[in-house]
């Protein structure tokens, strides 16, 4: 009988420690700090663990773990139209994070699949409401709009969507060109007021200088010899100039006969 007692010890041991070995790795779980663990207990709802050491019962206990991090889905690029009626492809991506775990476990089979499907329909949603113009050009009132729909939708599940990015916006050739066209035209446009406004200015200023002439004929000499001096600094081997009768005027009444004679 001692000897049967002296067999079964060591026996017993063997099993408890292999018993042991294959157990502990399911009682005992390290959790990151980034990680939490939802503990079910015979199918029911414990509570969300972690970070940490995390000690389970075997059989008994079961635990999901759960990424708090941010996490980014990309939504396939897709062709839709815009309000205007401008087929369009274009593309997203989603930046989400788990709040609550337990919810996120609870409430929907596969929040991630989940969340990709509404950024997908939301973003046909929003498109299809939007105009090319402002889809162009106001991006970023597109992006608010897409995630603070995306977000409302998840916040059931425990997912709050920090952002909604559209990424690319591929349009047809035959719109590339006309769009072309109407920046070529715009450009056009824009030259012919400057010029028009350039001419107006000159005008503007030529009526000035006709008007301070008229009040002081005396400027209108000088004007005529500083283009005297402008003409001589050039390189030239005759110079043929206008002179007015009225520049001797102070010599007297036989100042320009005598000069014509001269001449």
């Amino acid at each position: 009988m001692n000897e049967l007692q002296d067999i079964q010890t060591p026996l017993l041991w063997v099993v408890a420690v292999i018993l042991l070995g294959a157990f502990l790795p399911q009682m005992i779980r390290v959790l990151p700090e980034y990680q939490r663990g939802v503990v079910f207990r015979l199918g029911r709802l414990l509570r969300a663990k972690g970070p940490g050491v995390v000690l389970l019962i075997p059989i008994v206990d079961r635990m999901v773990k759960m990424d708090l991090r941010v996490a980014t889905i990309d939504v396939a690029m897709q062709e839709m139209m815009t309000r205007d009626n401008v087929p369009v492809t274009v593309d997203a991506v989603v930046y989400f994070r788990v709040m609550d775990s337990q919810t996120a476990i609870v409430q929907v089979v596969d929040f991630y699949t989940a969340t990709r499907l509404i950024a997908q329909t939301t973003l046909r949603s929003v498109i299809g409401q939007t105009e090319l113009d402002d889809l162009l050009s106001q991006r970023e009132k597109v992006n608010q709009r897409l995630q603070e729909i995306v977000d409302r939708q998840t916040e059931p599940w425990g997912v709050k969507v920090t952002a909604v990015e559209v990424k690319n916006v591929a349009l047809p050739e035959t719109m590339k060109r006309a769009m072309a066209r109407q920046a070529e035209a715009e450009r056009e446009r824009r030259a012919k007021i400057v010029n028009a406004e350039g001419e107006f200015q000159a005008a503007e200023k030529l009526v000035q200088a006709a008007g301070m002439i008229a009040a002081q004929p005396i400027a209108l000499q000088l004007r005529f010899l500083q283009t005297m001096r402008e003409v001589a600094s050039e390189r030239r081997t005759r110079t043929l100039l206008p002179l007015p009768l009225e520049l001797f005027s102070p010599y007297g009444h036989g100042g320009a006969s005598n000069v014509a004679r001269q001449v």
